[in-house]
């Protein structure tokens, strides 16, 4: 700035219609030294602060309206100039000369120019040392929202992840956060706990993560990873979001902080939209809150009367970000730490508390819809907490004997009558539970979730979700008690409904419904009897196998769940299972060797090594079980001719078999080097793993003399079992 003269940037200005920033800058620049009067850069801050402001209200608000006057946008001149450089540099010597009230000002130009103004946010985040100084900042209450708010910007496009645990003093920062600004804090730690990624982590190939997995053995945890044990690490941290997840309406902040913090909002950019959202809630409440609204806009909140509709949508933001937080914790590498002291701080039976006044709680069709979206759009506050929620009780039920404190005590109860009636032992887990940390009230969490998942119009969004929370409590070993008290509160006939009589279109949903259905009757002769009941005509049983057949990666955890049952039940000498198989259709559907080979050729069709997915590898796990089951049965040689015979009749010879015998090559390379997916295959199949293994090895037998190797089906001309796996 100093090769400028004030007079030539006046004259210029007259021109190019600079608002007199770039002479602003220039005593910004002249007075920003360790021995400067900063009251004078106080004033010259208060001059370009409004300047940038309002343009960025208006870039935000998508009001933006760019005239001939205005060739230059404002943000734009002010970085142009150094102003990004001085206001960074400015903000360190402030910390030597504490002034929360400049300190604010330099936040608030820096956020304005980087909302505008293309390439800021990306030169700050370059600076490491700069984002690790901003944490510091938010040691005051003053400066807190507004350098939150810009960290959480920068986080968010800044290519390498922060370490928290260079933070000076991170534990003593964090724990002397109140509970708003741990709330606020969680969106900063949204970004830094959660593995960077583009894209879905079900679509990502599995060699693709094969590779990213041991390249990471070698570089030892990841930043998300140090970032994670860094928050675990902190006294009282885990309780305190607990507190937080769970506290109700009533026991939030009072009304005078909270109307200091929408004070905040409303003069800090980032919550313009929040606030928006918030003012049109206030003008649906009645009419002696009628000036709520109009005193905000004016900028002068007193002790007003806090519309109960705003304090419910304050808790729904904040709740949003700590269910996340909880989430991503509970899925890393301290699961089993995370679970005992979520178990221990009662997080599960305080949200049961709260399921029906906020979580899924009626509301008016326009209340919680942020400025430029709609109702059903997921950036909805109120569908956010929705999902954020299932995905908590997903991972929370997921494998883990701690899912029956989504239950009460009477529900409890109910199980071991079931076991017993059954004359079956009951579960380790249940027995093992601490009643003293379940759900209290007349029904439990899950039960709550299977009413309204009842009640979900068919075109939800959230059908796919709860179907997903309730599949994880049975994933796992099956558990005939677990399915009953389900099948009991009529789950699978709502199932069914919505496969076959609404004709569900989306996959996803499908999907999720076609796991739990396959969960839900696993092994269970009572749930495949209520499956006939409802199934009772052709016409239905058409429907539900058009469904199947339409899309074999949505349906192949049924397929395979109704081929082991079918196994179980042909071997037990029973009266009951007997009846269940002379009648059920879809039992004797799946019995018939060419319905097999059917499912067969096509979940070997669909799948390649190059494009499996953690969603699609399923497909070569349930073409697995169907061999395996024939093997048992000494028909594998016949099943491998069969695949031989349809090869040919579809005029690819070879092409199946070489295609089956990489993705078994591939098998074992993912499989034998994975305890948890090992286990999860033995404990969904009750086919212990070394029969998987033996099964594979077997099919993989180089000696074309053996009946049952893959080789010995594919003629020389057509071989090409030696493909490379390496990811292009």
């Amino acid at each position: 700035m100093n090769q400028f003269t004030e007079t030539f940037l006046t004259e210029r200005d007259k021109q190019s219609k600079w608002s007199g920033i770039p002479q602003l800058l220039l005593k910004l620049y002249a007075t920003s030294h360790l021995h400067s009067d900063f009251v004078e850069c106080q004033n010259i801050l208060k001059e370009i602060s409004p300047l940038l402001s309002m343009e960025a209200m208006a870039f935000v608000t998508e009001e933006r309206k760019l005239t001939q006057e205005t060739t230059y946008p404002n943000t734009y001149i002010f970085d142009l100039f150094g102003g990004v450089d001085v206001s960074t540099c400015l903000l360190l010597l402030l910390l030597l000369n504490v002034s929360d009230e400049m300190s604010k000002d330099c936040l608030s130009i820096l956020y304005n120019t980087c909302v505008c103004t293309e390439g800021v946010t990306k030169r700050l985040a370059e600076k490491n040392d700069f984002v690790i100084f901003l944490f510091t900042l938010m040691t005051s209450k003053k400066t807190f929202l507004q350098t939150a708010t810009l960290i959480e910007d920068i986080l968010g496009v800044k290519k390498e992840m922060i370490r928290l645990d260079e933070v000076p003093n991170l534990s003593s920062l964090v724990s002397n956060f109140d509970q708003q600004q741990l709330a606020n804090f969680c969106r900063i730690l949204a970004v830094t706990i959660s593995e960077m990624d583009t894209g879905n982590d079900d679509k990502h190939t599995l060699l693709a993560k094969n590779a990213q997995q041991k390249k990471s053995l070698s570089l030892g945890p990841s930043a998300a990873e140090i970032n994670q044990a860094a928050l675990l690490s902190i006294p009282g941290f885990v309780e305190r979001l607990c507190k937080l997840a769970t506290r109700k309406v009533s026991e939030s902040t009072g009304t005078a902080s909270f109307l200091q913090e929408l004070e905040e909002w409303y003069t800090w950019l980032d919550n313009a939209l929040v606030l928006d959202a918030l003012m049109r809630v206030a003008n649906e409440e009645s009419e002696h809150n009628q000036g709520f609204s109009s005193t905000l806009r004016e900028g002068s909140l007193s002790s007003l009367a806090l519309p109960q509709s705003m304090k419910i949508m304050h808790e729904i933001m904040y709740k949003l970000e700590v269910l996340y937080v909880l989430c991503v914790l509970l899925m890393g590498r301290q699961r089993n730490q995370v679970h005992r002291m979520i178990a221990e701080f009662k997080l599960i039976p305080g949200l049961n508390n709260l399921f029906d006044k906020l979580i899924w709680r009626k509301h008016s069709a326009s209340a919680l819809v942020l400025h430029g979206h709609n109702q059903n759009c997921d950036c909805s506050p109120d569908i956010t907490l929705k999902i954020q929620f299932l995905r908590l009780l997903q991972s929370f039920s997921d494998h883990h004997e701690n899912k029956y404190l989504l239950l009460n005590n009477q529900e409890l109860n109910e199980l071991s009558a079931i076991s017993l009636k059954a004359n079956i032992p009951e579960v380790e887990a249940v027995l093992n539970t601490d009643r003293s940390l379940v759900c209290d009230g007349k029904r439990g969490l899950l039960t709550r979730l299977l009413q309204v998942m009842k009640k979900e119009p068919a075109e939800s969004s959230f059908r796919f979700w709860q179907a997903r929370a309730v599949e994880s409590f049975l994933r796992g070993t099956t558990s005939y008690a677990d399915q009953m008290f389900l099948l009991k509160r009529g789950l699978l006939e709502h199932i069914l409904y919505c496969i076959v009589d609404s004709e569900c279109k989306s996959r996803d949903v499908l999907q999720s419904y076609f796991d739990l259905l396959g969960e839900l009757m696993k092994f269970n002769v009572d749930a495949f009897k209520r499956f006939n009941k409802y199934i009772n005509t052709d016409a239905k049983f058409q429907v539900f196998l058009k469904q199947i057949n339409s899309s074999l990666v949505d349906s192949n955890m049924l397929v395979r769940c109704v081929t082991l049952s079918l196994d179980r039940f042909e071997n037990q000498v029973d009266m009951k299972v007997a009846e269940v198989l002379s009648e059920c259709r879809l039992l004797a559907y799946i019995s018939q060797v060419p319905t097999q080979m059917s499912f067969l050729f096509r979940l070997i069709n669909i799948i390649h090594v190059q494009t499996l997915t953690q969603e699609n590898v399923s497909c070569l796990n349930t073409s697995l079980v169907i061999l395996m089951l024939a093997r048992r049965k000494e028909r594998l040689p016949l099943y491998l001719r069969l695949l031989q015979r349809m090869e040919h009749s579809k005029k690819y010879p070879g092409f199946l078999l070489n295609n089956f015998h990489n993705l078994l090559r591939f098998w074992q390379q993912h499989y034998l080097h994975k305890d948890k997916d090992s286990t999860c295959l033995e404990n969904s199949s009750c086919i212990s793993f070394s029969y998987w293994k033996e099964t594979v090895s077997i099919l993989l037998n180089p000696d074309r003399q053996s009946p049952s190797a893959l080789v010995s089906y594919i003629e020389e001309p057509y071989m090409d079992i030696d493909r490379d796996f390496t990811e292009e």
